[in-house]
């Protein structure tokens, strides 16, 4: 029972990070909290990841720690230079 509940919680926990990556992606505004437009996005960009070459994945790594360092990804990060 124990060893459920502890990945119960793991699952729950990891589920919950994803969900704030997709917030703090900018996602939810611009899809207009929209959940059929988020969750069509998705085949798209994994797509997208799948063909792109491995310096546009290595690209988009280097923005996505930036985004984890600097607290601001997407189009927060874009307003705030100018872009």
């Amino acid at each position: 029972m124990r060893t459920r509940q502890v990945e119960r919680r793991r699952r729950t926990r990891h589920l919950v990070e994803l969900g704030g990556l997709i917030v703090k992606s900018d996602i939810v505004d611009v899809a207009r909290d929209d959940r059929a437009t988020i969750l069509g996005a998705f085949p798209w960009m994994a797509g997208k990841l799948r063909s792109d070459d491995d310096e546009r994945q290595n690209t988009l790594g280097r923005k996505g720690e930036r985004g984890f360092r600097d607290g601001k990804v997407g189009a927060h990060r874009e307003r705030e230079r100018g872009d």
